[in-house]
């Protein structure tokens, strides 16, 4: 990570917006206000000559919450049949109606690998109806929303329904290889012999576990450390991202309070009370987060416990459709999904930089300009990875020397940025973020009057993902 990015911001140019301008605004009354509705500009529409126009007719998630917390003693198929019908419920779509189902998930029970089919025939869809899963880490349920176009676009369906599911409260833990072969070998043994001679074989060192870690294979640099040192390489503070997270927590509250949060749908968890609401927002103070200690470099790191997403458990999903079906069925559709780009770069060097170069991309695709965009929703995997794309995103000198361009692409308006919360607040599922991200621009469009959306991520992998999404018409 040092070799490449803290080379490159020692020399970036002191001119940047983000050079000269603290994020000082973050912490007053100003980030509590609601964004003004955009001016509606006759913008033009971005649909395409000969191509289908797919809409989303409407989306849900049950309840994002904490891992070990209400969700801990069900499986990641229950979640995903809760979302399942819960869109059902809403959409009030007949079943028999969906050609097809793709969920994405990245920590997968052994025991329903394809979770998307056994949710479905969980929640009822007829066993003719295919399902698939698919895995892209943090886009997964992008990459469950993009093949679902896909198929759409090409004419071989009409409606499908894309989602994605996380249970981190039970992830798998394997024995030691050492332990697993002796397991299978003895499981084949026929005599008692054999047995007996295997079982002299073994150690105690063979009862260590493999537990599962969020970092790359790679590089085996876990996730919170990129985040610190892209937060180091670009001169993001501590308190730049304690600021920001506080502004994404009480931006969260103040939607939950006002009821904006209209993609959640009540789950009655079997054995326990009804869940209606996230449980992961929480307005700290300031003198709260600057308690709190580094939780990856020690002792001088600036990733800490509070401006990072936690461990979520929930599952979401939204229905896709070909506009003339959705309209010869009666329904009103809430937005349309346009372009989209997916983007990889060095692991190493530029983990959670996806954004930044998945933008410039879609946004030419398009035709637009960050000036267009009137709702940004882009996943917060950590304060200091939000806050170092924005520099990225407004530097002149990287976007020549890194990403070959003229010219910057410019960071999001902070009044038009992830106004209802993000994943530091709302809560990360590594499988199903993406929903929650194009249902928030779906719906901000129609609550703040703007016609135009920019949905981006970044994944591990050094992969991201970004996509238009633009309001369907009132």
């Amino acid at each position: 990570m040092t070799s490449i990015l803290t080379y490159t911001f020692k020399n970036l140019p002191n001119t940047s917006k983000w050079a000269l301008q603290s994020l000082r605004p973050l912490s007053c009354s100003s980030q509590l206000r609601s964004a003004p509705a955009a001016q509606t500009k006759s913008k033009k529409t971005l649909a395409k000559p000969n191509i289908r126009n797919i809409v989303v007719v409407d989306g849900v998630r049950i309840p994002f919450l904490q891992s070990g917390t209400s969700y801990k003693d069900l499986m990641p198929h229950d979640l995903a049949r809760a979302a399942l019908l819960g869109l059902l419920h809403r959409t009030n779509v007949p079943k028999d109606v969906v050609d097809y189902i793709i969920f994405g998930t990245v920590i997968q029970e052994v025991k329903t690998s394809n979770v998307a089919r056994e949710a479905a025939l969980g929640a009822g869809f007829s066993y003719r109806t295919p399902a698939h899963t698919v895995t892209m880490a943090c886009i997964s349920a992008n990459e469950a929303m993009t093949t679902g176009i896909g198929l759409i676009a090409s004419g071989q369906y009409d409606v499908v329904v894309a989602g994605g599911v996380e249970l981190m409260s039970d992830v798998p833990n394997r024995h030691s290889r050492k332990m697993r072969k002796m397991m299978i070998e003895l499981n084949k043994a026929k005599t008692l012999g054999q047995r007996l001679s295997l079982i002299l074989k073994f150690r105690l060192n063979f009862l260590s576990p493999e537990l599962p870690a969020v970092a790359e294979f790679s590089t085996s640099e876990t996730m919170g450390h990129s985040a610190d040192w892209l937060a180091a390489a670009f001169a993001v503070s501590r308190l730049d991202q304690d600021e920001y997270a506080l502004r994404s927590h009480s931006l969260a509250k103040k939607a939950q309070d006002e009821g904006l949060l209209s993609d959640v749908v009540p789950f009655k968890v079997p054995g326990k009370d009804t869940v209606t609401k996230d449980n992961g927002i929480r307005p700290f103070s300031q003198e709260q987060m600057a308690k709190l200690r580094p939780a990856f470099i020690k002792p001088y790191g600036t990733v800490t416990a509070v401006n990072s997403s936690f461990l979520t458990d929930s599952a979401s999903a939204m229905r896709i459709m070909a506009e003339e079906k959705a309209l010869a069925m009666g329904y009103k559709p809430k937005a349309y999904l346009r372009d989209f780009v997916y983007v990889s770069q060095d692991p190493k060097d530029q983990l959670l930089l996806g954004p930044t170069y998945a933008i410039p991309k879609v946004l030419e695709k398009a035709g637009l300009t960050m000036n267009d965009i009137d709702a940004f929703e882009f996943h917060e995997a950590f304060s200091g990875q939000i806050l170092a794309n924005f520099k990225a995103m407004d530097s002149d000198w990287f976007a020549q020397n890194y990403m070959g361009r003229k010219t910057k692409v410019g960071s999001p308006p902070l009044e038009k940025f992830n106004n209802w919360g993000g994943s530091l607040s709302l809560g990360h599922l590594f499988g199903a973020t993406g929903c929650r991200l194009v249902m928030a621009a779906a719906n901000r469009l129609r609550k703040e009057g703007g016609q135009y959306g920019l949905v981006a991520a970044c994944a591990a992998g050094g992969q991201g993902h970004a996509m238009i999404v633009e309001a369907y018409p009132k």
